[in-house]
């Protein structure tokens, strides 16, 4: 059976594939294997991975509200969208949570221009100077050309370079990029240490990961420069001005509660 990817590729459904991302979602093993096998049993050939996502995700909500929330954090990401808060101020709090010191949209001089880096990281005397990109395209791939242009200011400024992205990086940009030294940071890449597991060992989970909030109010909350899941406690009250009240704003909490122990278990 074939499954319809996002970047208008095929490739054959993997039970196994799925049930490694419901278990890197916190799902225990045996859930995520009675996922699967409800999800192969209503598979169509053609079917897309957005389908199957948005029915894995509707099983696994019915067991977790968390473990829902850990698996649908690559769409929370995209769902900063162009009225959300800058993918660039995300990955700076993601960084100064690991001590760095960042600074977001810095002029820096160069050799021969000056140039705006969306991120400056600090620490231990390195610094770091951080092309962020983001896409709110499912299947959108940073290619070569940006790691080229990257490279180039890298050049110029005479620092070390770091390009992030939320989505992937074509096999030309990998290349390229190993070739002349550019770290790069990407969903999935490099493995054991991307983005994706970065934000799980640090807890930095956006208001747009819970699974308690509707589509209305993750948009009401970004309004209000409420991006990130560990700040709601603290900001309470911002859920009442959006129009949330009692038992909504418990169930809200305690899904933070849970969601934002780096490491937890589910």
């Amino acid at each position: 059976m074939y499954i319809a990817k996002e970047d208008g590729t095929s490739e054959p459904f993997k039970p196994e594939k799925l049930v490694a991302s419901l278990m890197r979602a916190g799902a225990k093993p045996d859930i995520a294997q009675d996922i699967a096998r409800t999800i192969e049993q209503g598979l169509e050939e053609g079917m897309s991975t957005h389908e199957i996502y948005s029915r894995a995700f509707a099983e696994l909500r019915e067991h977790k509200h968390v473990a829902a929330a850990r698996y649908s954090l690559k769409r929370a990401i995209l769902d900063f969208g162009p009225s959300g808060f800058p993918f660039e101020a995300y990955i700076a709090e993601l960084f100064r949570v690991d001590g760095y010191t960042a600074l977001v949209d810095q002029i820096i001089q160069g050799k021969c221009v000056d140039h705006e880096v969306d991120v400056v990281l600090t620490k231990g005397g390195e610094k770091i100077f951080v092309e962020a990109k983001f896409h709110n395209t499912p299947g959108f791939k940073t290619d070569l050309k940006t790691v080229l242009y990257v490279q180039a200011r890298i050049d110029d400024i005479g620092h070390k370079g770091l390009v992030v992205t939320n989505t992937k990086f074509t096999s030309k940009a990998l290349q390229y990029a190993e070739c002349r030294g550019l770290p790069l940071l990407g969903w999935d890449y490099p493995q054991g240490n991307n983005l994706h597991d970065r934000i799980d060992a640090a807890g930095l989970y956006p208001v747009t990961a819970l699974t308690t909030l509707s589509h209305r109010e993750k948009t009401a909350l970004l309004s209000e420069r409420v991006v990130l899941c560990k700040s709601l406690p603290e900001k309470a009250h911002v859920l009442t001005s959006v129009g949330l009240s009692g038992k909504k704003i418990d169930a809200v909490l305690e899904e933070v509660g849970a969601l934002c122990v780096p490491g937890s278990d589910i």
